[in-house]
């Protein structure tokens, strides 16, 4: 879920075409839950192979990350380690939700209510060890790097930013703006058009960039008090936050240097200024190799061979023409 500052944050609608030649440090396992939630049957139910094996996370990591490379994308996704201590309270409230969105779920579709059983199977989406590893194995196959966080993917990605071995961090949430990413896109594991949730309409959503320091110097505040102000809302370190304190409110009172009032929050300030993060990890973009895919995608999990040979022939097709691109740089 993450903090939420959406309302006070200044953003920048982009095309996509706009990120072509930019690495972008993803953090998979938001990008993954998306896929759980977006890609589902009419009922609401996630793709699944014969054997029951859900496969909706995989047919968007691969579809969505061949689009990436014909944008002329490079994508780094960075996997989640073990969380915080901080963190296990939003984590067993999230279990509870989603166990009441289950049960929301299956009795709307007794009812034969299919609107409503999908609105609820969309809480549900859980991301368990094997689908994690099937993803891992995916990119691999692909040719995509991706980073093992030794804790929070969020602040892995940021910290490769800064490092400057990617050139943005992509996620949906805005921890990242708290971990100092100094650019921040949003919306590129969900761009297109979508569903309003209860309603018949459908609207375009586009990737949208945050810049670190627009955030700061729009809100006059230092970094730390911008973790501050999340603070007051509320973080995944501490659900909930203030009582009755929502953004604005929470920037007046952090300006006034009144924070101290509500409460000791140095751990939570140091979680995210130092976050845990890691050197080892290596980053190399290599050609797919087809054969791996084709038994991963098709042998295992039975997506179509005929879809998945075109999603390697646009990824070979768009890097013949990169390198070919890059030969003609070179030349003149």
């Amino acid at each position: 879920m993450g903090v939420n500052l959406g309302e006070i944050v200044p953003k920048q609608k982009i095309d996509i075409s706009d990120l072509k030649g930019k690495s972008v440090a993803i953090d998979a396992y938001n990008a993954l839950y998306q896929f759980l939630a977006i890609i589902r049957q009419r009922d609401g139910t996630p793709l699944k192979n014969s054997k029951g094996e859900v496969t909706s996370h995989l047919s968007g990591l691969f579809y969505r990350t061949v689009n990436f490379i014909e944008q002329g994308i490079r994508p780094i996704y960075v996997f989640d380690g073990k969380p915080p201590e901080l963190k296990f309270q939003t984590i067993e409230k999230r279990k509870e939700a989603k166990e009441e969105a289950r049960e929301k779920f299956i009795d709307a579709k007794a009812r034969g209510d299919f609107k409503e059983a999908k609105k609820y199977s969309q809480m549900t989406s859980s991301l368990k060890g094997d689908m994690i590893n099937s993803s891992k194995e995916l990119l691999g196959s692909m040719g995509i790097p991706y980073i093992e966080s030794p804790s929070e993917g969020e602040a892995q990605a940021a910290y490769v930013v800064l490092k400057g071995d990617a050139d943005l961090s992509a996620s949906q949430d805005y921890d990242s703006i708290l971990f100092g990413a100094p650019s921040l896109v949003r919306n590129l594991t969900i761009s297109g058009k979508r569903k309003i949730p209860g309603k018949e309409l459908f609207v375009d959503v586009v990737p949208e960039i945050i810049n670190n320091q627009d955030v700061l110097n729009s809100l006059n505040l230092s970094r730390e008090q911008i973790i501050q102000v999340a603070i007051l809302i509320g973080t995944d370190y501490n659900p909930g936050g203030i009582k009755g304190i929502g953004p604005k409110k929470a920037i007046d009172i952090v300006k006034d240097g009144k924070f101290g009032e509500y409460g000791e929050f140095d751990q939570i300030i140091n979680l995210f200024l130092n976050p845990e993060v890691s050197d080892n990890y290596s980053i190399s973009f290599q050609k797919p190799e087809k054969d791996k895919i084709l038994k991963i995608l098709c042998d295992r999990y039975e997506f179509s061979e005929l879809r998945v040979e075109k999603g390697i022939e646009r990824i070979e097709f768009s890097l013949e023409n990169t390198l070919k691109q890059k030969t003609l740089d070179m030349y003149f």
